[in-house]
């Protein structure tokens, strides 16, 4: 699927913002497609670009808007990653379901067993990521939703972040399932670039608030 492919076990749990900021950075530094798998803080919960504020349970959480579509997701109990492909690779050009199916197959073929994606059904926007399927979402054997992901493309490529519910990382299997040839690699984000990113952008209520 890519001729070569970057894996960053990212060793920081970090709050929301930052999560984010990173992911961002990813996608403006990065000429080679990237796996990253990190974790949170305790106590977060995203939500994509396309929900409402007001759509958020009242749970105790602390929410981040993502830079990506889905849902509503709860981080203290799932695996995180995020793949970067640059423009001019493949999986970049493919359309958005046909990235998020190829992606997701590898993914489903990663975790083994009986996981599978789910057919085609009602569109879905916002609400809680796991209780909503959509078209290649992945399913465990009695339908129930374990993976989910928002995508999003910008001039430099395909960026998608993807949420596995359980917690138990696939990042070595996923990694070989999308490329051959893979690399661990250890990126070192700029801090005060992160932290300018994270305080203008995703800690800001403009941007919790914009929609």
């Amino acid at each position: 699927m890519l001729p070569q492919l970057q894996l960053w076990i990212d060793p920081t749990p970090r709050d929301g913002p930052e999560n984010m900021a990173v992911d961002e950075w990813l996608a403006e530094s990065c000429d080679l497609p990237v796996l990253r798998s990190y974790t949170w803080q305790p106590g977060w919960g995203s939500f994509g670009y396309f929900v409402k504020r007001a759509e958020l349970p009242e749970n105790g959480l602390r929410w981040v808007r993502r830079w990506t579509g889905g849902g509503i997701v709860d981080h203290r109990a799932d695996w995180t990653y995020t793949l970067f492909v640059p423009r001019g690779f493949g999986l970049a050009e493919a359309r958005g379901a046909e990235s998020y199916r190829l992606i997701h197959g590898a993914l489903a073929a990663a975790m083994g067993g009986a996981a599978r994606l789910a057919a085609a059904g009602p569109s879905a926007v916002g609400g809680e990521c796991f209780i909503q399927p959509v078209e290649h979402d992945i399913l465990d054997p009695a339908g129930r939703k374990i993976a989910g992901a928002g995508q999003r493309r910008t001039v430099r490529g395909l960026l998608h972040q993807g949420s596995v519910a359980g917690g138990e990382s696939f990042a070595q299997a996923l990694a070989a399932g999308l490329s051959g040839k893979v690399g661990m690699t250890a990126f070192h984000p700029p801090p005060e670039l992160l932290a300018e990113k994270a305080s203008g952008r995703y800690a800001s209520e403009a941007w919790m608030n914009r929609r």
